[in-house]
């Protein structure tokens, strides 16, 4: 008599059980047992998996792929991964995570479901542990093509776009014409400055899908990193003809800063932002570049509305708590004491390489450091992650809301601790150097926050800070859409605030570490180059190089808002600019208080 549905499905449990049993000590036994399953039931995902475990432990590298691929796709029929891709799909976050959890405690090696819990890791920005996860996977499936790709992304969104480059490397070896594998390699290369392979890939895509505005737009930022604007310019253009309303590339055209919109590109984008299904990202963006156009062509009150619009959309997109660095720049204060650095003196990494600019964004950072990229002894690189990452691992915070350990934390390190910190950061930062010149520079402005942490790990590095006037730095800000980050510039208010915590800070540190931090001020460079020029060469130890006043000949890639404006001489285009908004710039002036009217010098303790 043939067997009930009950009874094959225990004879089956049981079968699989003996199975796994057996995996470690006799796998070939395994393998018969998951053969026996697969008899009664082929689409058996467990069996498979078990089959290809076995397998691989037994030396059959492609059996076991093809296994663990058959395993894969037994296991997206299953009714709970069904149900959990819904919840993905809809944004259920917390409905996917209820399925999950309990699939992955009975089927730890369920490839498919780790890769699912990995996607929803990386929704809630826990990129370390959709990370793990998708190691996970690739450990028990190596061929798992998908998870591979989503380890590429994960790496990418760390900001470590080497690591993401090498992974995208093996997905091209077996997929050479993947336009998808091929855009991330670009955007991850235009981080470690693969600038002209990143422009090859694109030119591959785009001649195989012409089609697709945003590969023009980011092809279009290659391009303008490397000082070819008019190709830039054409390459949004293309795009702009595809997609007429994508805001993103209006933004990118008016981003150029040295390039002017006519009257047609401003009708234009006012016709797509009075679209009624115009989207919000592309509504903020639209309203920056109106922003932008308006102001060239003299219309002072209608831009202003449109800056205050964008910075309205934008300011409702973006989690930010301004207490957050008031709170930092505190306990700042505390910690890092003149005793306190006296007690670590001759510790960390010796290395003088590094030369860190610090300050707020649209200060003038990029033009001084294209001043000292053309010094014959420095290295100019990027905004470059890799402190504040190190800052973020030290302080233990995984999600919004959950304490950091740091600064604090940084009492607690020994000096191997801190000679180790140095050397990361160097060995993190080796890709992005592409001479043998002996000093390189670090420009993300945000490091101000970091300072104290940067004189210990570093206690050779040299940090330039590059203030400019608070209405003209702030406005620039307010006016300003950044790719990422920056959430304080988008209310007067916050940034005001925000400059002032910053000018607090370095303040501080001038009195607990005396001289350590050179400040060089944006209007006294552009009045009296040569003379601010050769301070700043005699702090860093350097001689002078006429070069360096040459800086607008130099054709090296730059990817900040100001690539256009430093391949020009230096002029006063920037100064003063904020005068003909004044009338609507009171929130910002009423934070900034006694920081505006003391300047240049700071308010007293």
């Amino acid at each position: 008599m043939a067997a009930s549905a009950s009874e094959r499905s225990g004879t089956i449990a049981e079968t699989l059980l003996h199975g796994q049993r057996l995996l470690a000590r006799d796998p070939r036994s395994a393998v018969l047992q998951a053969r026996e399953i697969l008899r009664i039931d082929p689409t058996s995902a467990d069996a498979l998996r078990l089959l290809g475990a076995a397998l691989r432990r037994s030396g059959d590298e492609a059996g076991a792929e093809r296994a663990e691929l058959d395993a894969i796709s037994a296991s997206v029929r299953d009714p709970d991964l069904i149900a959990a891709a819904a919840a993905l799909l809809d944004n259920e976050l917390a409905v996917a995570e209820h399925i999950l959890r309990p699939r992955l405690k009975a089927k730890p090696t369920d490839v498919a479901a780790i890769r699912m819990m990995a996607e929803l890791a990386g929704r809630l920005g826990r990129y370390g542990d959709a990370e793990s996860l998708l190691r996970r996977a690739l450990e028990l499936a190596p061929a798992f093509g998908a998870a591979r790709a989503n380890l590429a992304t994960v790496l990418y969104r760390q900001n470590r776009p080497a690591e993401a480059v090498a992974v995208l490397d093996q997905l091209l070896a077996i997929d050479p014409d993947n336009a998808a594998h091929q855009n991330l390699k670009a955007a991850a290369l235009g981080r470690t400055g693969g600038y002209e392979e990143a422009i090859g890939l694109y030119e591959d895509v785009l001649a195989r899908f012409p089609g697709q505005p945003k590969v023009w737009m980011s092809y279009g930022h290659v391009l303008k990193t490397i000082g070819r604007q008019q190709d830039s310019v054409a390459a949004y253009r293309r795009g702009l003809e595809i997609a007429p309303g994508l805001g993103e590339i209006w933004w990118s055209l008016a981003n150029l800063k040295t390039v002017k919109l006519g009257e047609g590109d401003i009708a234009a984008m006012t016709s797509a932002l009075e679209r009624t299904d115009v989207s919000p990202d592309d509504g903020f963006h639209l309203h920056f570049a109106l922003g932008k156009a308006l102001e060239d062509a003299g219309e002072a009150e209608r831009s202003f509305r449109h800056y205050s619009d964008g910075n309205r959309l934008r300011r409702a997109m973006i989690d930010y708590d301004p207490t957050d660095i008031s709170d930092h720049v505190r306990r700042c204060e505390e910690v890092f004491t003149a005793p306190f650095f006296a007690a670590r003196r001759g510790l960390g990494c010796p290395s003088p390489d590094p030369i860190f600019i610090v300050g707020m964004p649209r200060a003038g950072s990029t033009l001084v450091e294209q001043i000292l990229a053309s010094h014959p002894q420095v290295e100019g690189t990027m905004e470059l992650p890799d402190i504040t990452a190190l800052a973020r691992r030290l302080g233990g915070r995984k999600l919004k809301g959950e304490e950091s350990v740091y600064p604090e934390c940084l009492g607690d390190l020994t000096a191997d601790d801190l000679s180790s910190l140095g050397e990361e950061y160097l060995e993190r930062t080796r890709v992005q150097r592409k001479t043998d010149r002996p000093f390189f520079i670090d420009k993300m402005p945000n490091n101000w926050a970091h300072v104290g942490f940067i004189h210990l790990i570093l206690p050779n590095a040299r940090v330039v800070d590059v203030r400019r006037h608070p209405l003209d730095c702030c406005f620039s800000n307010f006016k300003q859409h950044f790719a990422r980050g920056q959430g304080f510039s988008y209310d007067q208010a916050e940034l005001g605030r925000y400059y002032s915590d910053y000018v607090g800070l370095l303040r501080h540190f001038d009195e607990a570490l005396p001289g350590r931090v050179h400040r060089v001020f944006y209007e006294r460079m552009v009045a009296d180059p040569e003379t601010e020029v050769r301070r700043l060469l005699d702090h860093l130890g350097l001689e002078f190089d006429p070069a360096c006043l040459r800086f607008y000949e130099n054709e090296r890639a730059v990817r900040t808002a100001s690539s256009e404006q430093v391949r020009r001489p230096i002029n006063r285009d920037g100064i003063d600019q904020w005068r003909r908004f004044d009338l609507w710039l009171g929130p910002v002036k009423d934070a900034l208080g006694d920081v505006l009217a003391r300047y240049p010098d700071v308010p007293p303790t």
